[in-house]
């Protein structure tokens, strides 16, 4: 009986603790930059994905990767998810990032054509991002 009554505030401890923590993983889109600046806990992940169609020799670049805040976890990721196998059909690039050092940096990205350099970018997509 004792034992029961030991557990009960421990699980109901833990239960609290795990209701305190952030969610893992952030996703964001093109169309949710109206979310920046976005704030995020030291440990969670950030998922950008950006439409692209590299087919038209525009690329998303990454011009500021918020380096003193975000690590990288890899190299951009193409998908074609709408026409799987369909030549020239739209996809989506996406990143993902740690935020891995309290502080503030800005996420930026182009997208623009590489060899048109004196040329401005199609788009651009700029977050401010704080880490706590």
């Amino acid at each position: 009986m004792t034992v029961a009554r030991l557990l009960l505030p421990l699980g109901l401890g833990l239960l609290a603790a795990c209701a305190q923590q952030p969610t893992a993983t952030v996703t964001l889109e093109e169309d949710q930059q109206s979310r920046c600046p976005l704030q995020l806990q030291s440990g969670q992940t950030l998922v950008l994905s950006l439409p692209s169609n590299p087919t038209t020799g525009f690329r998303w670049t990454v011009t500021d990767a918020a380096p003193q805040v975000l690590r990288s976890l890899g190299p951009e990721v193409y998908s074609n998810p709408e026409d799987a196998g369909m030549v020239g059909g739209a996809g989506v690039s996406t990143w993902r990032f740690l935020a891995n050092i309290p502080g503030e940096g800005h996420l930026v990205l182009a997208y623009q054509r590489p060899w048109e350099t004196d040329v401005a970018p199609e788009k651009r997509f700029d977050c401010q991002i704080s880490v706590k």
